[in-house]
């Protein structure tokens, strides 16, 4: 299996393909990265990859795997992503 793109290779191919320097394309990146974080709470939509959205947990009851006494797990919010149907159809296929 191939290893992943770096950031370095990401901003590398966009400079190529749009045509900009690749201090144009790094900030682009920076941008985009800290507009998902600051709109992820209102679930910020990537068109045709998929959605970043902030989801709650209510509080349950787990167990120790360890001992196997029963422990509480507090309610708490988690980031969850969704592939939109047309990033799968891409990669997976129909």
């Amino acid at each position: 299996m191939a290893k992943p793109m770096t950031k370095a290779q990401i901003v590398d191919h966009l400079a190529k393909k749009v045509g900009v320097p690749k201090k144009v394309a790094a900030s682009f990146l920076e941008e985009f990265t800290l507009l998902a974080y600051k709109q992820a709470k209102n679930t910020f939509t990537i068109p045709g990859i998929g959605k970043v959205s902030v989801s709650r947990r209510k509080a349950r009851k787990g167990r120790n795997p360890q001992t196997g006494e029963e422990i509480r797990i507090p309610a708490r919010r988690v980031l969850k992503f969704r592939f939109a149907k047309a990033c799968k159809d891409a990669v997976l296929g129909k």
